[in-house]
């Protein structure tokens, strides 16, 4: 036998025998306890099938049926990815689509989500879920019963949305109207302005666009400053080069740290600057290794420390000062009303404030000589 034709059917034997090895699997276990049985009152009315499927990675796409107990059958998709911000990048994009949109903001539903009136959907860790009914039979407080039951069934991840979004000027508005990309290649998804043309990020860059009223916010995060300032120069050589051949350019354009910021169609320049000045980049910086200022961050935390207590001593003295101060200031008006009070009561006057005293001035009236002892 001839050598290639033996490798080739030894390939083929591996193939045949080694399925496991080759190509990554999901176990049933691992589907039962993402879409279990039951959950709460709804019944799972087949095994859950897998849909799609990445080789080399643990990525996959799995639906299951459930039930209601009024008679009402859910579709529930499920789709895992490698991190959480690739589910959260799902979710802006299916919001961005969807009519009639709401926000399930504040974790109502896993760590963000929003609702129509025929779809829920929302991310947990590192999975993207919808759930929607078969059929035109529809109860959104069944549809929101069984997404919230699934999100519960799910591991949290980070538990956060990217920071990217919080760093746009009123996110938390923003959020429920923007469209994520994690780690793009290209932003024709979310923008074709010419200018975007020299921007690379070698997939290794996050971007996120949101809407102001008219106007549109698109900010890039580079992971690193070299990057960013690579494609800063080259923005900034493309906006002059748009300016001189009179086509459309941003309204205005700004690198904030690793972030480069762009807003489009602004009605006047001065509300384009006044929307890109709230975008601000946080510096996060970690080391790999043992930290070598570690020495004068404890005596940072210690000199912080012992001014806390020292402050803590001089608050808590004031307020013991202040309250001594009151008491006493209590105290002496009640004795002084009480005085009064008896001074008043009395038919003669006295000097002697209600105590034993001299009949010096004969305005005490005579003691009775019946009742003295008589001498001896």
């Amino acid at each position: 036998m001839k050598k290639p034709l033996f490798h080739l059917l030894l390939a083929a034997f591996v193939l045949v025998t080694m399925p496991g090895q080759l190509f990554a699997t999901v176990s049933t276990d691992e589907l039962s306890k993402l879409l279990p049985e039951r959950l709460n009152t709804f019944r799972r009315l087949s095994a859950p099938r897998i849909q799609e499927q990445k080789s080399d990675t643990n990525e996959f796409i799995a639906t299951a049926e459930y039930a209601s107990p009024g008679g009402a059958t859910y579709i529930v998709t499920l789709n895992r990815v490698q991190q959480d911000a690739k589910a959260y990048e799902l979710l802006t994009t299916a919001q961005t689509s969807a009519a009639k949109a709401r926000p399930a903001l504040g974790g109502a539903i896993g760590t963000a989500g929003y609702v129509t009136p025929e779809l829920a959907a929302f991310f947990r860790g590192p999975v993207f879920v919808t759930v929607s009914p078969r059929g035109r039979r529809v109860n959104e407080q069944d549809l929101l019963a069984l997404a919230k039951e699934i999100a519960e069934k799910l591991d949290r991840g980070e538990g956060e949305i990217p920071v990217l979004i919080k760093h746009l000027p009123n996110w938390e508005q923003a959020q429920t109207a923007v469209t994520y990309l994690n780690r793009f290649n290209s932003l024709e998804s979310i923008a074709t302005e010419p200018v975007l043309s020299v921007v690379s990020s070698e997939g290794d860059a996050d971007a996120v666009m949101a809407n102001y009223e008219s106007m549109r916010l698109l900010v890039i995060e580079f992971n690193t400053p070299q990057r960013a300032a690579e494609n800063d120069q080259r923005i900034i050589a493309r906006i002059r080069e748009l300016w001189n051949l009179g086509q459309p350019a941003p309204s205005a354009y700004r690198r904030i740290g690793n972030y480069v910021a762009f807003v489009f169609d602004a009605p006047t320049e001065q509300a384009a600057k006044q929307l890109i000045d709230q975008v601000h980049y946080e510096q996060v910086v970690s080391w790999l290794g043992q930290n070598p200022n570690i020495l004068k961050e404890a005596e940072r935390e210690y000199v912080r420390t012992t001014l806390g207590v020292l402050v803590a001593v001089l608050k808590a003295s004031g307020f013991a000062l202040v309250g001594c101060f009151a008491a006493g200031a209590l105290f002496g008006t009640l004795l002084f009303n009480r005085r009064r009070a008896q001074q008043r009561s009395v038919k003669a006057f006295s000097d002697a404030g209600g105590m034993l005293r001299l009949n010096l001035d004969q305005m005490t009236p005579q003691t009775n000589p019946a009742r003295l002892l008589p001498p001896h």
